[in-house]
Formats: structure tokens, C-alpha cells, sequence
């Protein structure tokens, strides 16, 4: 049985999610998608309800189920599944998690990754954050919480463009840019995008089911930030500036690796600096395998290593996208070759 995308929209407070959240549910090809909300009374769904089908469930006009979390996101995900496979409630091909009053979108890809029965039923599709073009930089130097949601997007949805100087806008690009220059940057006029946009942002398109290397890892765009902008992106020292301890980096190697030393370098590093750890995708070339290993890991949490059906192109080097938080390059590569090197020493990172 195939598991149901999950794709993540967050944002800081005020940054739009609502409203392209209110969007996406009036969309018609959002139909046959569950939505998990903290509470009804923070969206204006009134113009989109249409019947209640169960205490905390309510199907829209376009088709979707709109549902209540009320506690542990576990718990919600299971019984929205129980009563799918009971016929209480409509088929759904989809969940979207809005993380009203959750800064941190973490502990939602924590549970997705780790819980085992919902790790049955369930993939993580992608992350996608709303960032607001109008106050957006002044958020991202005064809370770091916004800097992290940003630089964890598989999609990054600019919203209130047509509130904000278009010189404004540019360089707020360009610094979303080097803080996450492995996410596309949408633009959401008055709330409306094309749902196609930010889902199916994960490794495997759920209408095609070819895996989708590029379009997950987007390592070149990645490899290329960083070679403009190694030596000189960062701005003097301002405790203000919480994007500025942040870097997206490649690891890149041309030969296979030794899977079991690959995976200690990797437990080594969650271990010792998990929570500055803020998101790593890759695609690996493990020695003696014909074909390339998936692996993807949020801080202290690594999801277990999937086989892919097959390599998506000629490039058969292995490519490991890191984005760190107070954690150089150089540390991290330092690291994984003193161990993947036969006879190395490692030394943690600082």
C-alpha cells in the first residue's frame, strides 16, 4: 500500500499562511485532500463549509476534509486514518499540516519521520514557508524561529508582493536566497498559487511515482550559492542577524562510499550537534550497491535510508545537501572524511 504525502506549511505569525492556505482549499485540485488545522476559528472557512461529518471533521466545497487537531498530532493522524479505512469519512489522497502556533515546524517532521504507525501510512511531501515581502527581513533579524523555518523549506512562498517596494522585494529575495538557496522562491499574489507549485516537493511525485532527485535535493543550486558567496555573504557581527550563522552547503564525492562509515560520520555529527543540524538531504553511491541510497535527516532525527528504484540520471556521485546552524563547512567535511578514510582519526566538530 502507498503512503499519503504530507506536505507542511508553515510561516511566522503574519506572514500570509492563512490566506494561501484559504486559497489552496478553494483550488478544485485540492479535492481528496485532508487538512489538519489547530482550531477553525483561526481560518475564515465559512464561505468553504459544507457539511460536518464528524466532530472535528468538516468537508469543504472543493472536496477536501478539514480537521480539527485537538493535542497530539499522532493521535490525530491515526484516527483521521482509522475513520478513513471505516468509510466515515471520504477518501483523502493528501494531508496538509497548518502549524498554527507551532514556530518551530520540527516536531511535526519529528513524528512524521519517527512514529512508527504513521510512518506506515504516512511520507513527509515537503515543507513549505510563508515569508512576508512587506516586514519579512526585520523578522528574520529579530527571531530566529523564522530564520529556521525558512531555511527548512523545500518551497518558499513570498507573500504580500504587491504591498512591498519591488526594489525591497529583490534583495529580500536574494537574501532567502543565500540562506536557502536550495528552495525555489514562489510568489503569492493576494494568497493565490497554483497548489501544483508547492506540492509534490518530495522525493517521489505521487502522480508519476519516479523519484525525483533533482526536484528534492536541488543540490546544484545549492553547490552554486555557495561558490559565489563563500567568502563573502556574511555581514559584520550582529547578534541580530540570525541569518548569517545558517549555511547550506554540498557534500560531494566522486567515488562510492562506505555505507556503514557514512552512517557513523552522520550518527556521529546528530549526536554531538543535532540541534544546529537544521536539515540534511542526500542521495548516496554506497560501495558495492547498484543503486543510490535516499537519506534525510532534521536535527537529533535521521529517517531510516531508502533504496531508490533507480539513479534519476548519468551522475552517479554521491551528494549530501547540509543546512547548519553555527556549523561550518569545513567541520563537517573534516569529519566524514577523517572517518570514510581508512585508518581516520575523527575529531568532533566545533
Amino acid at each position: 500500500m502507498s503512503t499519503i504525502p504530507v506536505t507542511v506549511l508553515t510561516g511566522f505569525l503574519g506572514s500570509g499562511k492563512t490566506t494561501l492556505l484559504n486559497a489552496l482549499l478553494a483550488h478544485p485540485g485540492m479535492g481528496e485532500t485532508a487538512v489538519l488545522i489547530n482550531e477553525f476559528g483561526e481560518i475564515g472557512l465559512d464561505h468553504l463549509l459544507v457539511r460536518n461529518v464528524s466532530e472535528d471533521v468538516v468537508l469543504l466545497n472543493s472536496g477536501c476534509l478539514c480537521c480539527t487537531v485537538r493535542g497530539d498530532l499522532v493521535d490525530s493522524l491515526r484516527d483521521l486514518f482509522l475513520k478513513r479505512v471505516k468509510g466515515e469519512i471520504p477518501e483523502f489522497g493528501r494531508v496538509v499540516i497548518e502549524t498554527t502556533g507551532l514556530a518551530d515546524p520540527a516536531p511535526i517532521i519529528h513524528t512524521l519521520m519517527t512514529d512508527p504507525l504513521v510512518g506506515s501510512r504516512y511520507r513527509l511531501d515537503g515543507i513549505v514557508s510563508t515569508v512576508d515581502a512587506v516586514v519579512g527581513a526585520r523578522t528574520l533579524d529579530r527571531h530566529a524561529e523564522a530564520v529556521k523555518q525558512a531555511a527548512v523549506a523545500d518551497r518558499l512562498v513570498l507573500t504580500k508582493t504587491d504591498l512591498a517596494d519591488p526594489t525591497q522585494v529583490e534583495l529580500f529575495r536574494g537574501r532567502l536566497r543565500r540562506l536557502n538557496p536550495g528552495a525555489p522562491i514562489l510568489l503569492a499574489a493576494m494568497g493565490q498559487l497554483d497548489p501544483g507549485a508547492i506540492l509534490d516537493a518530495g522525493l517521489f511525485n505521487s502522480r508519476s511515482k519516479i523519484p525525483d532527485v533533482e526536484g528534492w535535493l536541488q543540490a546544484e543550486a545549492v553547490a552554486a550559492q555557495g561558490a559565489g558567496s563563500e567568502h563573502g555573504h556574511h555581514h559584520h557581527h550582529d547578534i541580530n542577524r540570525h541569518d548569517d550563522r545558517v549555511r547550506a552547503f554540498v557534500f560531494v564525492r566522486e567515488e562510492p562510499i562506505h555505507w556503514p562509515a557514512l552512517a557513523f560520520g552522520l550518527e556521529l555529527l546528530t549526536s554531538t550537534r543535532g540541534e544546529n543540524l537544521l536539515r540534511i538531504k542526500g542521495i548516496v553511491n554506497a560501495r558495492g550497491m547498484d543503486l543510490p541510497l535516499a537519506i534525510h535527516g532534521v536535527q537529533h532525527v535521521f529517517h531510516p535510508p531508502a533504496s531508490l528504484p533507480q539513479w534519476p540520471d548519468a551522475d552517479r556521485r554521491t551528494r549530501i545537501v547540509f543546512i547548519t546552524r553555527d556549523i561550518d563547512r569545513h567541520a563537517v567535511e573534516s569529519l566524514l572524511d577523517g572517518i570514510l578514510v581508512d585508518g581516520g582519526t575523527p575529531s568532533l566538530p566545533r
